[in-house]
């Protein structure tokens, strides 16, 4: 205990002699502003911590309800970001201006541990209540901040390293500070990076909240960061009129705040009127269209949509009101499972999603798919991709229409392009005397879900960009054409943009494809494993059919690099060797039999011209490396992946973002076993 206060005195000392010297000690002078304001403007003493503060829980919920748009959009991403981090010392925190905990996440027992220093929902953290910390000090100097531990002002508050970021509304004033904080000494390095895109990703989702009655527009000056976190994003009245942007718009657009924009209209903005570049949008599949800058040379790439309340009105009146605005993972996970369960009907099974994961995809796929675009489903072969394709579908303003699924590997080269675009009477030897409709002109007024696309020939894939880009299609054998109105939904266990770059798939297609890409989880990395195994159980075996606790935990460990369709043959045998009695390890024979396979990513990216062996190493970049890498390196791993995921496994661009050199970035993916070929 005595050397506790002496080490808090020493604390003390320090932050005192470094003001009173007039910040000549080298370290983090946002940091020591913050020690000076402390002392100097709230008349703190760092020697006698205050106790926290928190307010009542009836002035909490009244602010929980102020913000609850923002503490929606948050939700999700916060735990999103917390999953990251992987750090059980940790927890992910919003709070409102004041600097009061409005939201939090974490584990049971970190959130316990801390509470006592206030670090709970109620708590407020503004710098005159608890000193220099993450949160408050973010919110004073209005800028991102790392506060690590004796940093702090108070010496209660040195075990914890804080790191902040502002959370911008629509109008450009701060509305929020989302914060991770943590006591582990081995902090994450792109902690302020995760942050930072998560805020982003928080403040895009607000504009969208906020204003569905508007008209969104994507741009940016190179077209491949439209759809990104990069991306300029406005909300354009019916009148023209700008009514909100985000920071990267503003910053594209050459203005400092929304203040200087909220008055203009679009062609203030643009060479172009909104309908124009609606149109436009409409007629290349919502692929982005040149746009130039008024008055100035510079050229743009842009996208813009009907309001999402337009699209949305015909489902919403279907559902009679069910489907709303963007909902945080609780009410999300209830709201899908009555157009899951539709899907499950089809596909024994899967009854509903309630992976976290998969939810927010499904909520990401419903937004987007009420404006029309286009979703490319990624992930292994058997993870479900189709049943996924047909919650889209029923959660789409096509949900009426029909689901039409091609799957492109499984058809032979000569029959695709007559599978998909149809023919008349006698167009070849052996076509049907009546002709056929094609699955395009089958998908008419729903939706057409290309499954395995990668494997389509090149010839085709020319024709079916044809098709997205002109909406209409001409049947073999004939010179009529069809307009057809259709949401495209495609999937692949390929890593695309590579066959994109080895010259195996069209670069013009793949972006018709990808309006959005989602990557599914495999069937080892979902956290409703459990539940799948007992409800595939039912379906092979019937509800009297049970499963043993040893079966469970064999089933529960095994990796599935089959993923759900080995899952279903291996739980149809079990329960038919089993014969009406429960199912132990002994019923599952070929899970036992044989070692337990490595699980390897199989939508990961190839190594270009390299032997076979070098390929199938490279192919497992995504899946953990062999050599054993401590928490930094390990989470390092995982925000590189990602980023090379944004930027398209470009990484002169992740090298910009990350302000390094390209040849440090090389070093730095040598080091966590990212297999990547440098460019010549």
């Amino acid at each position: 205990m005595t050397l506790t206060l002496r080490q808090g005195d020493r604390h003390a000392d320090r932050v005192l002699d470094v003001v009173r010297r007039g910040f000549h000690e080298e370290g983090n002078d946002l940091v020591t502003r913050s020690w000076s304001r402390c002392l100097n403007q709230y008349q703190l003493d760092p020697g006698r911590p205050r106790e926290p503060v928190v307010i009542a829980s009836s002035a909490l919920q009244s602010r929980r309800n102020q913000h609850a748009d923002v503490i929606e959009c948050a939700r999700y991403e916060m735990t999103t970001l917390y999953q990251q981090l992987a750090d059980a010392e940790s927890a992910v925190v919003l709070t409102d201006t004041d600097g009061v905990i409005v939201h939090m996440v974490s584990s049971p027992e970190f959130a316990a541990e801390a509470e006592p220093m206030g670090l709970r929902a109620g708590g407020m953290w503004g710098e005159a209540e608890a000193g220099t910390n993450g949160m408050g000090t973010c919110l004073a100097a209005a800028h991102p901040i790392s506060v690590r531990r004796e940093e702090h002002f108070f010496s209660h508050f040195t075990q914890l390293t804080c790191s902040a970021v502002p959370v911008f509304d629509p109008s450009g004033e701060i509305i929020a500070v989302l914060d991770v904080t943590s006591r582990s000494s081995l902090m994450q390095q792109h902690v302020l990076v995760l942050l930072g895109m998560t805020a982003r990703m928080i403040e895009n989702r607000l504009i969208d909240k906020r204003f569905s009655n508007a008209h969104p527009l994507h741009f940016h000056s190179r077209p491949e960061f439209v759809y990104t976190l990069h991306e300029g994003k406005l909300a354009v009245g019916d009148d023209g009129r700008i009514l909100a942007a985000n920071r990267s718009a503003l910053f594209q657009l050459g203005v400092q705040t929304m203040d200087e924009i909220r008055t203009q209209r679009i062609d203030d903005l643009f060479q172009t009127s909104l309908e124009d570049i609606v149109q436009r949008s409409l007629s290349s599949s919502f692929h982005p269209v040149v746009a130039y800058r008024a008055n100035a040379a510079l050229r743009f790439f842009a996208v813009a949509r009907r309001p999402a309340s337009d699209a949305a009105t015909p489902a919403r009146a279907r559902a009679g009101g069910a489907v709303a605005a963007p909902m945080a993972i609780e009410a999300g996970a209830e709201a899908f499972r009555a157009p899951l369960r539709t899907a499950a009907a089809r596909a024994p099974g899967i009854r509903t999603f309630k992976d976290a994961r998969l939810v927010a995809h499904l909520d990401t796929a419903r937004r987007v798919v009420a404006r029309r675009t286009p979703v490319l489903l990624c992930g292994e072969t058997g993870s479900g991709k189709e049943v996924f394709a047909r919650a889209i579908h029923e959660t789409s303003p096509h949900a009426e229409g029909a689901f039409v699924a091609v799957n492109c590997a499984s058809l032979p080269e000569t029959l695709i392009e007559s599978e998909l675009f149809g023919y008349k009477a006698g167009a070849f030897t052996g076509a049907q005397r009546s002709g056929r409709r094609g699955k395009i002109l089958q998908a008419d007024g729903g939706t057409l879900f290309l499954d395995e696309i990668a494997d389509m020939p090149l010839e085709l894939q020319a024709r079916l960009l044809r098709v997205l880009d002109e909406r209409q299609v001409t049947p073999l054998g004939t010179e009529d054409t069809h307009p057809v109105d259709f949401q495209l939904v495609s999937a692949s266990h390929q890593h695309l943009p590579s066959l994109v770059r080895e010259g195996r798939f069209r670069e013009d297609l793949y972006y018709r494809l990808a309006g959005i890409e989602l990557d599914l989880p495999a069937l080892r990395d979902r956290t409703d494993k459990r539940e799948l195994i007992h409800d595939v159980l039912k379906d092979e075996g019937g509800s009297d059919c049970r499963l043993g606790e040893d079966a469970e935990r064999v089933l529960m460990a095994y990796p599935w690099p089959g993923n759900l369709r080995q899952l279903r043959h291996v739980l149809r045998s079990a329960a038919a060797l089993a014969d009406g009695k429960t199912i132990t390890r002994e019923h599952l024979p070929s899970l036992a039999a044989r070692p337990v396979p490595s699980p390897a990513s199989a939508y990961a990216l190839p190594a270009a011209a390299e032997p076979a062996e070098a390929q199938g190493e490279a192919a497992a970049s995504d899946a953990p490396p062999a050599v054993k890498l401590n928490p930094i390196q390990a989470n390092e791993r995982q925000v590189l992946l990602q980023m090379l995921e944004q930027h398209r496994w470009n990484v002169s661009n992740v090298a910009k973002a990350l302000d390094v050199s390209r040849n440090t970035l090389y070093r730095k993916l040598h080091k966590l076993h990212i297999e990547i070929s440098p460019p010549d």
